[in-house]
């Protein structure tokens, strides 16, 4: 039951991010940027983690984790260390993800050329 949970609920994301694009002409980059909105304010208000709880791998993998990462890591470091904490928090939890998307794209950069 757990593989069907996190496959409807990571479908549901990817539903609600393609409705986006087709119903209100969106860009990708937009739609992304939507998504990750989101899952920062549901993981602000708490709504977040128990999305996680329920669907597993289908509420961390999608971009929507992203935003929630990025508020837990915020609110975590500003309880700790204040003002300055909100803003180091904010890339202590999504370093890793943040840097491996700059390495690979920098790689994809370095051996592939791009059409146009």
């Amino acid at each position: 039951m757990t593989y069907l949970w996190a496959f409807l609920v990571g479908g549901a994301i990817c539903l609600l991010g393609q409705f986006l694009m087709d119903a209100f002409r969106l860009q990708p980059a937009q739609v992304v940027s939507i998504l990750v909105v989101i899952g920062a304010v549901l993981g602000g208000l708490g709504l977040y983690d128990p999305v996680v709880r329920f669907a597993g791998a289908g509420a961390t993998v999608p971009i929507t984790s992203f935003g929630n990462a990025l508020v837990q890591g915020a609110i975590a470091e500003g309880k700790a260390h204040g003002l300055v904490g909100v803003i180091t928090g904010i890339f202590e939890l999504t370093s890793a993800g943040i840097s491996s998307a700059i390495v690979f794209a920098f790689l994809t950069a370095v051996f592939f050329r791009p059409k146009g």
